[in-house]
């Protein structure tokens, strides 16, 4: 992501990631928000919105973590939503795959890959409600192969398609 914004961009990022002795003098240096999710996780979220109000591009990962195609769908955080709603600011929503080492997250900066970095139209939550914008955000990420055999775990269950009995 970041070789391909042509803004900086600052991450949320756990503590626990920040903190790691060797990281955290870069993780610094390049503006990473760091997110203390078991205590006061608001903090990041106000901080977050203080940058995008001074005009800094946020990026953050929706699930609270790297999500990788081959986990079981999980569902989104509220924070995105709320962060777009305080300032005003679109959700610009993209994927990145086709990284080796995936899951790693020192390693797999030195190991060769062929990443791919697909951007998706603005995503604007105006008048929805937090699970309805929640769900066309999951609509978008989704990997095609996850849509197909996963159900968005934001749609309400209601109407969720039902299946034909065996």
């Amino acid at each position: 992501l970041l070789a391909a914004s042509p803004r900086p961009l600052r991450f949320l990022i756990a503590r626990e990631e920040y903190d790691r002795w060797w990281l955290r003098w870069l993780l610094r240096a390049v503006g990473c928000i760091p997110v203390e999710r078991t205590r006061n996780p608001r903090a990041a979220l106000y901080a977050a919105r203080e940058a995008l109000e001074r005009g800094e591009v946020v990026a953050l990962f929706p699930h609270g973590r790297i999500h990788l195609d081959h986990h079981p769908p999980t569902p989104l955080k509220r924070g995105i939503v709320l962060l777009a709603r305080m300032t005003g600011a679109p959700i610009l929503p993209v994927r990145v795959e086709g990284v080796r080492g995936q899951g790693r997250t020192v390693a797999a900066v030195f190991i060769p890959s062929r990443a791919r970095v697909q951007g998706f139209a603005p995503l604007r939550c105006d008048g929805l409600s937090v699970e309805d914008c929640l769900e066309k955000l999951w609509d978008i990420l989704a990997a095609p192969q996850a849509r197909a055999g996963h159900e968005n775990p934001h749609r309400p269950r209601h109407s969720r398609r039902r299946q034909a009995p065996d």
